[in-house]
């Protein structure tokens, strides 16, 4: 009688806790998804704002199209990806929110408790927020093309759009999360909410650095969010330059997004190993 041996599949520790990484950011992104269709209350508003910030600058700043140098004939070309953008920031920072929720209410001391990463309770929110930032742009977009946007970078500039919004939230995520671990009560809500707004409104967002003067200038020319509004814009301003959607054009913001990206997801990563202790 022959008898086969059959080869035996012997997973170590590290190939377990791989799986349950990939299975918990699986089931957190799901969660972070499934609060539209169960809270919609939560994320109306949350799309309301940037169609109420494009639509309230675009026509109270109408005539700042005719400062000399400024790069487009159409208001709503340069307030729409601010009012993505601005959507984008506070959706990522939105994440801290939440995330101050759970703890308040034990859900992270039972994640803590499960064979998982620390990362992964960073990255599965992040993963659902990200969608959550897709379709808010997706639909901004929509209503700034009916009230006269123009992409005159064609799918490049959308795409440059879409990835300034996911950089930029984040951003925002990695920020908000890591004020949540390190407060873990509704203080740190503040100190997200004032800091997205310094960081959003002493940058490019309401002229280009070209037509802006004194210390704003001096500021805005070093803040990492003009570069990234930048990034935001290339494809809807400057269309007279030959070089609007240039590497040029998108380089600093890409390097902002990469740079800034990192430190916010380590700060939140390390905030939450602290958390742990």
């Amino acid at each position: 009688m022959n008898t086969t041996l059959q080869p035996t599949t012997v997973q170590t520790k590290g190939d377990v806790l791989v799986s349950s990484t990939q299975r918990t950011i699986g089931i957190l992104a799901k969660r972070s998804i499934r609060t539209i269709r169960r809270l919609p209350s939560a994320f109306f508003p949350a799309l309301a704002m940037p169609i109420f910030n494009m639509i309230v600058f675009a026509g109270t700043f109408f005539a700042v199209t005719k400062i000399p140098g400024f790069p487009t004939d159409r208001s709503i070309n340069w307030y729409m990806p601010l009012g993505i953008m601005m959507g984008a920031a506070f959706g990522g920072v939105g994440l801290g929110f939440t995330a101050i929720r759970d703890i308040e209410t034990g859900f992270y001391d039972r994640l803590r408790m499960t064979p998982t990463s620390r990362l992964s309770l960073v990255l599965g929110p992040l993963m659902g927020t990200l969608v959550r930032i897709v379709m808010m742009t997706s639909i901004v977009i929509v209503i700034g093309v009916a009230l006269g946007a123009r992409f005159s970078g064609g799918v490049l500039g959308v795409l440059c759009l879409y990835a300034a919004a996911l950089g930029l939230a984040t951003i925002g995520a990695g920020w908000g999360l890591g004020l949540a671990f390190r407060f873990q009560d509704m203080r740190g809500a503040a100190v997200m909410q004032l800091s997205i707004f310094l960081v959003m409104f002493l940058s490019s967002a309401q002229v280009p650095l070209n037509v802006m003067t004194g210390w704003l200038h001096t500021v805005a020319r070093v803040n990492p969010a003009t570069n990234i509004l930048r990034l935001a814009r290339v494809g809807l301003v400057d269309v007279g330059n030959p070089d609007h959607l240039s590497w040029n054009a998108v380089w600093g913001g890409l390097v902002a997004i990469g740079v800034m990206g990192t430190l916010a997801l380590t700060f939140a990563v390390r905030s939450l190993h602290r958390l742990s202790e």
